[in-house]
């Protein structure tokens, strides 16, 4: 962002050399949201001029912003400043140091100031004069990105965190022994986790006794517990019991 800054720069520098000032305009005062407040002519400016400091205003959004989102900030009020009153061209030298003054330029910004003969009673673009008496100011986020900026580049790497997580494998499961009850009178023990369905262990307990899935049907609470509940969802835990019916019939199908 602030290399294409920096290009820009340099481009608004080499016309602001060849500039020339003349012409009485009226004042145009901006708020810190860059909104244009009545225009009325302001006096002649004072003797005074301060050196443009090094210091930048520091400022926070009202909500994190992006880059682009900053750039169409300043677009937004470069292209609309010079419509509600004040010189074109010093709107241009201004935008011109404010971008060299970004870049650490302060040499070649004070060399804009200068060329478009522009006052700064505080040695600074917030507040400036050209040579008839005309007040010009500029919003916070013309001069200084905010302290809560978000980076591009910060975007990518938590989009790459992100996408990273999501391709580390699961954790590994807990495994405990489940106590089934059968119809037939014995209980079996089998090693299962939370994330078991029904069927994954209908399938174990037929590797188990050789019971068919078929002629299975799980019980649990008193509810019939289908294929696809795992045992998160009904809330079995270890050492609970879960009754299965051996159905002596293998037709019948369990769900």
């Amino acid at each position: 962002m602030w290399q294409a800054n920096c290009r820009r720069m340099h481009n608004l520098a080499d016309w602001i050399s060849g500039t020339a000032m003349g012409g009485c305009v009226g004042r145009s005062r901006m708020d810190g949201q860059g909104s244009a407040r009545s225009s009325t002519r302001t006096k002649k400016r004072g003797g005074r001029n301060e050196p443009l400091k090094k210091e930048r205003p520091k400022w926070k959004s009202e909500y994190p912003m992006m880059e682009g989102q900053l750039r169409s900030k300043r677009d937004e009020f470069w292209d609309t400043a010079p419509a509600f009153d004040g010189r074109k061209e010093i709107w241009d030298a201004l935008r011109a140091a404010a971008l060299a003054a970004e870049c650490n330029d302060l040499e070649l910004a004070q060399a804009i100031v200068d060329g478009a003969c522009i006052t700064l009673p505080h040695g600074s673009l917030t507040e400036s004069y050209d040579e008839l008496g005309n007040c010009y100011q500029l919003p916070a986020y013309t001069l200084a990105p905010p302290v809560n900026l978000i980076s591009e580049t910060s975007s990518e790497n938590k989009v790459s965190d992100s996408t990273q997580k999501q391709a580390q494998p699961p954790p590994c499961r807990q495994e405990f022994q489940l106590r089934v009850r059968l119809s037939t009178g014995n209980d079996v023990r089998l090693t299962a986790s939370m994330a078991d369905s029904i069927a994954e262990l209908k399938k174990q307990l037929e590797e188990r006794e050789e019971i068919d899935v078929n002629r299975q049907r799980w019980f649990f609470s008193g509810k019939l517990l289908t294929d696809k509940t795992r045992l998160q969802d009904a809330k079995i835990q270890k050492d609970f019991v879960v009754q299965v019916i051996v159905n002596m019939n293998p037709q019948v199908i369990a769900n």
